[in-house]
């Protein structure tokens, strides 16, 4: 078995999430960081991308999700998570990062962060 880590590193997306009404309506920027743990043994001898996981499609649904608005940074990550771990299957262990820059504080701030796990 040979592991595998496929990191999705500093994906910039403008969304709406947040819970002040503001925040819904203007919006905001976000950079998310993934990583995911797969088994690459079969991929690294194939040369073929239908044996591993496609970070394409990984981008496409973290890209899906960040587009669903949601009032706290937890539940876009959560979606993100449950959503990849429902399509594929080849999937061990996760962890995503999101970053709400410049968040409405009151204060200079450069961003907010929400990191979770999920392990299979």
């Amino acid at each position: 078995m040979k592991k595998s880590v496929i990191e999705l590193e500093n994906m910039e997306f403008y969304a709406f999430h947040g819970c002040y009404s503001q925040e819904k309506i203007v919006g905001n920027r976000f950079i998310v960081n993934l990583s995911v743990v797969t088994d690459a043994q079969k991929a690294a001898v194939s040369d073929n991308v239908a044996d591993t996981v496609s970070y394409l499609d990984v981008y496409n649904v973290v890209r899906q999700e960040m587009a669903v608005t949601s009032n706290i940074l937890e539940n876009v990550a959560n979606r993100i998570l449950m959503r990849l771990a429902d399509e594929f299957e080849a999937i061990e262990s996760m962890l995503i990062k999101i970053s709400k820059m410049t968040p409405p504080l009151g204060g200079q701030v450069e961003r907010v962060s929400v990191t979770l796990e999920y392990v299979r």
